[in-house]
């Protein structure tokens, strides 16, 4: 399949990122502490410090939605919850990253951004196509059906009705005048998901 490479490569390509963010802004607040740059009269230790904490709350960011992909590949199962919540916005800040990328710094990180943000779409998507296993129908398990569905009691039947079926005459019943169903609605269990 697919999609276990697909979330690999996710994660890998995150957790390079969230590395090269940290050491990025880190780098960037020591030269400013360094060289006592100011913006605007801003002190420089400010713009030193919130540099390194902007750069590692990012890191972190990215390494968070890292460890979601790898959960994914190895669980082989769609993201729930809050990993999902992940995966979109990590999504949404590449496509707004990749906007100002393009305009700022140029054509080659417009298209890293725009490559990352693919391959997240693509994952949450691959996973989104698979509607889960099939259930098992009733019968116990040595036939492939439900295992529980052969401990559980059916309805009983009274005695007398089983014995003697109704006489069906062609003569409108209760409930005739109204559509049918030619199948019987099937009832799907949603699919396990990874958090």
């Amino acid at each position: 399949m697919v999609r276990r490479p697909v979330a690999w490569v996710v994660a890998i390509v995150l957790l390079a990122e969230a590395f090269f963010i940290a050491a990025l802004n880190w780098f960037l607040g020591v030269v400013v502490d360094r060289q006592k740059m100011s913006l605007a009269g801003l002190d420089p230790n400010v713009m030193s410090t919130s540099s390194k904490i902007g750069g590692l709350v990012f890191g972190l960011y990215f390494a968070l939605c890292a460890l979601v992909a790898v959960l994914v590949a190895i669980r082989d199962r769609a993201p729930a919850g809050f990993g999902r919540v992940l995966l979109i916005s990590v999504a949404v800040v590449h496509g707004l990253l990749g906007a100002f990328a393009l305009s700022l710094v140029g054509l080659t990180a417009f298209l890293f951004m725009v490559v990352v943000l693919g391959l997240v779409v693509l994952l949450l998507m691959t996973y989104d196509r698979d509607g889960g296993t099939e259930p098992a129908g009733p019968g116990g398990a040595e036939r492939g059906g439900d295992p529980k569905a052969e401990a559980e009691p059916g309805p009983a039947a009274a005695p007398d009705a089983a014995a003697v079926p109704a006489p069906r005459t062609d003569e409108p019943q209760d409930g005739d005048d109204e559509p049918q169903d030619a199948v019987p609605a099937q009832v799907t269990r949603p699919a396990a998901t990874t958090p």
